[in-house]
């Protein structure tokens, strides 16, 4: 067989498999809520691994590599900022969100929370977070798609266009069927793949090298180490780089307090002392697996001139991975590596997908037809805005206009800029209200997509540093100047602080029952 037959041989495997998870999923999903959020029952390890498999997506496994191949070790600023920011995340935010999710009206979407926390009965605020996610997460979607398309172009030297629909049918059904559940154990196997390739690939590249302490020398003294272009400084983190592109790399740091494919799993733990097991898994495996990612670059710049291989992205060297993983091992076996991206692709865009979905239907048709409508009428409702925000997504991405990391960098830095510090301040601030929360939420909205998309200002700084700060300015600023939230907004407060604190203190407690006695 050629190399192609044993490609599409493991990659039918691997769809598969998670189709077959889609429909154990789909029989385990009767209710609305089991749909839009699992039915509250996710295993920390389950919770950390879909995190994470959600958050990376094909940046970990394309993107990074490739920023890293052609700039050098400066790119590893971003690494840093998101594994420091992931762990604040877990400490800070998942236990506190978890316990605050089950007293304010029980909430199940992101938006859902801030309306119940706030009391917000105008419903300005559900309805303006809504709007967020379903913008910036289409943009998000398209690079996952953007990122399938050029998957099957190396793998295959197959046609951008294939890859995008395969890719996205695939994941819309499984998606479709299952909802939360399959999108979540789906996240598991596919996040264990990316780690498990993440480690092998850049090990046995390492193995088939002539010398292999070159790895630390080539790259600054070889100008093909760096796309032709020679760079002396290719492992200095800080020569040639300005203060302002270190601070606007690490700022990717505050984005994660505002995702909500990443926060929605603290709300579906089982409980928020789950969060510390979440936390020690998490972390893990995104440390080592950006680990791998970097050495994926670094020795790629001796393996690809060592060999004489092309790289099939000759503009971004998004496609070093897959190249050399194609290199190194039996097809069969080079097959199943590369699903690793694949399953990365899809795993976030099975929870992008899934989140504006409920988005839809959970924070925006049911408020406008005020209907008690079926479970299941609910639960169709949500497939079928899965399938209207695909079809969005790959308009956008039949001619894609930006690299896989410049798509993710706008959508991150726009949902860090709306709603990280309004997540933080719902959760440690007891004099937020309503009136301040949407100044903030629309302030870092609209400033970190002016701010990215005027290539003056973007330039100088990334977005998310004055889309996040003038969001915390401006809703502290306007929370201080208006009517301060009611006594029962703040009793609330006081509950939710109050139920962390014994989850925190004691593990095994039962946590609907302290909830319901507090």
């Amino acid at each position: 067989m050629d190399q192609s037959t044993w490609y599409v041989i493991a990659i039918v495997i691997y769809l598969g498999v998670m189709l077959a998870i889609g429909y154990w999923s789909y029989r385990r999903t009767t209710e609305y809520d089991d749909y839009v959020l699992g039915g509250r029952d996710l295993h920390p390890f389950v919770a950390a691994l879909s995190a994470g498999a959600s958050d990376m997506s094909g940046w970990l496994l394309m993107g990074l590599p490739g920023a890293l191949f052609l700039t050098g070790m400066s790119e590893l600023w971003i690494a840093i900022g998101l594994l420091l920011g992931a762990w604040a995340n877990w400490k800070w935010v998942a236990p506190r969100l978890r316990s605050y999710s089950e007293v304010a009206g029980n909430s199940i979407t992101v938006p859902s929370f801030f309306e119940n926390r706030l009391r917000d009965k105008s419903r300005t605020l559900r309805i303006l977070a809504a709007l967020i996610i379903i913008f910036f997460f289409t943009f998000y979607v398209s690079s996952g798609m953007v990122a399938g398309g050029r998957y099957f172009e190396s793998t295959f030297e197959g046609d951008y266009m294939t890859g995008l629909i395969i890719v996205s049918v695939v994941t819309v059904i499984y998606t479709f069927i299952g909802g939360f559940l399959a999108v979540s154990y789906t996240d598991v196997v596919q996040g264990l793949m990316m780690f498990a390739a993440l480690l092998i690939v850049p090990i046995m590249a390492l193995i088939a090298l002539d010398n292999p302490a070159e790895i630390f020398s080539f790259a600054s003294e070889n100008p093909y180490g760096t796309a032709g272009i020679e760079n002396p400084e290719y492992f200095n983190m800080v020569a040639g780089v300005s203060a302002t592109v270190i601070i606007g790399n690490l700022a990717w740091f505050f984005g994660y307090f505002g995702q909500p494919h990443i926060i929605v799993r603290f709300m579906a733990m089982r409980k928020p002392s789950d969060a510390k097991a979440g936390r020690f898994y998490g972390i893990s495996w995104m440390f080592l697996s950006i680990t791998g990612a970097v050495f994926v670059a670094i020795v790629g710049t001796v393996f690809f001139s060592q060999n004489d291989y092309a790289i099939t992205d000759q503009d971004s060297y998004e496609t070093i991975f897959l190249d050399m993983a194609q290199v190194l091992f039996h097809p069969l076996i080079a097959g199943l590596v590369l699903t690793a991206v694949l399953a990365a692709i899809m795993s976030t865009m099975s929870s992008q997908l899934l989140i504006v979905s409920s988005s839809l239907i959970e924070d925006l048709w049911k408020m406008i037809t005020k209907k008690n409508l079926p479970e299941k009428t609910l639960i169709n409702l949500s497939r079928g805005a899965v399938l209207v925000i695909a079809l969005l997504a790959a308009v956008l991405a039949i001619n894609p206009s930006d690299s896989i990391l410049g798509l993710v960098g706008f959508a991150w830095a726009g949902f860090g800029s709306a709603f990280g510090p309004l997540v933080l301040l719902s959760l440690y601030w007891k004099r937020l209200n309503a009136t301040g929360a949407i100044a903030g939420m629309v302030t870092g909205a609209v400033v970190s997509m002016a701010w990215g998309m005027i290539p003056a200002t973007s330039d100088i700084i990334y977005e998310m540093v004055p889309g996040f700060f003038s969001h915390l300015i401006v809703t502290i600023v306007v929370s201080l100047m208006t009517k301060a939230p009611s006594a029962e907004v703040q009793e609330e407060f006081d509950r939710a602080a109050k139920l962390a604190s014994i989850a925190a203190q004691d593990e095994d407690v039962d946590f609907e029952e302290a909830a319901e006695k507090l």
